[in-house]
């Protein structure tokens, strides 16, 4: 956002005196959390625990059903559609399966079981005892590959946070999964090269304004603006008016914000950021090459990882022998909703051969 983008008419300045500043004020007086935070369009606060998706969350869609399955010690809710080979679909942050809202049903046309689950935290799948890890999300993708029978055939399509589970469950598995796409999370070996410029310490600011506990509440306020800024800023020029619910929704409840901060918690802690220990287990987790054949998908205005036509050209290089890249044209970062059509012909035209 520039200095006098939204949210609704307000300047930056104005904004961020009336909420982040005031806010914080009063969350370190004692004060209780102004209600507009905890509560949604109505007013009520958001449902609390692992209960059943409301199903006017999908009228969208008519051929996705909602499910329950037990994969590493969590109950995961997820969306399906289709018969056939799995094909697991991950979301990140701030979002929300919704986004697979187009692609599921093309995936179940082309004749498969479809599934995008709820990632760990986010409402409503359960609520891990202690914050995520990456080994965590590799260890999920692959309880979710056989919990929901995955075979040969299987293939797993990702997203942001969806996109790190991925890459470490391709090392953690080698020989699973036919075929992967990847979208608009670039491997690990990209990000070290780019994390400390100025202009990537700019854009990804909030990896580090998560590491402090009021960011809890300033996220929370205002019926979450912060999540409207994230979307504008990561994908410019989208009308996100009907993900940002979803994507609010999946931690609109305290402990699924503080579960979906925690995964920031854990890769970005002070105590341990970028120490030997720390780049080992990161490297052995998600930053080796990927055996399997990918098709990495990048969006040509993502407001998050920038990249142009040179650099695209060196990624699959980074991912791994068997990997090709592509860009979408007239994308951000939330592809799969802003041209749905053009990214699902690209994914399953990868995955057809």
């Amino acid at each position: 956002m520039d200095m006098n983008d939204a949210p609704k008419g307000m300047n930056r300045r104005d904004f961020l005196v009336s909420t982040s500043l005031a806010g914080a004020g009063l969350v370190v007086a004692g004060w209780p959390h102004p209600a507009a935070a905890a509560a949604g369009p109505g007013g009520a606060a958001g449902p609390t625990g692992t209960g059943p998706l409301p199903p006017n969350l999908w009228t969208a869609a008519a051929d996705v059903k909602t499910g329950v399955v037990r994969a590493n010690g969590l109950e995961f809710h997820y969306v399906e559609a289709g018969e056939g080979p799995l094909a697991l679909c991950l979301h990140g942050f701030p979002d929300s399966p919704f986004s697979y809202r187009y692609l599921l049903p093309a995936l179940a046309a082309a004749g498969y079981h479809a599934v995008a689950p709820y990632m760990r935290g986010y409402h409503p799948t359960g609520i891990p005892s202690r914050y995520t890890d990456t080994k965590d999300l590799a260890a999920d993708v692959a309880a979710l590959r056989a919990a929901l029978g995955g075979d040969d055939k299987a293939v797993l399509i990702a997203h942001d946070w969806g996109a790190v589970a991925t890459y470490g469950a391709a090392q953690l598995e080698p020989t699973a999964w036919r075929r992967i796409v990847i979208m608009n999370i670039p491997p690990l070996v990209f990000d070290g090269q780019i994390m400390f410029q100025y202009p990537a310490i700019k854009r990804e600011f909030y990896w580090w304004f998560f590491q402090m506990r009021v960011s809890n509440d300033i996220v929370r306020l205002d019926d979450f603006t912060f999540i409207d800024g994230i979307w504008a800023d990561w994908s410019p020029g989208y009308d996100a008016r009907d993900d940002l619910p979803h994507a609010k929704e999946c931690v609109r409840d305290p402990a699924n914000l503080e579960a979906a901060l925690g995964y920031y918690r854990t890769f970005f802690n002070p105590d341990r950021f970028m120490s030997p220990p720390m780049i080992e287990e990161q490297t052995q987790t998600w930053g080796k090459p990927v055996t399997q054949a990918v098709l990495y998908m990048h969006g040509s205005q993502d407001g998050l990882f920038p990249v142009d036509a040179d650099t695209l050209k060196r990624m699959p290089a980074m991912i791994g022998p068997r990997a090709e890249a592509v860009m979408v044209d007239g994308v951000g970062h939330f592809m799969l909703v802003e041209k749905p059509q053009a990214v699902n012909a690209h994914i399953l035209g990868f995955l057809a051969r």
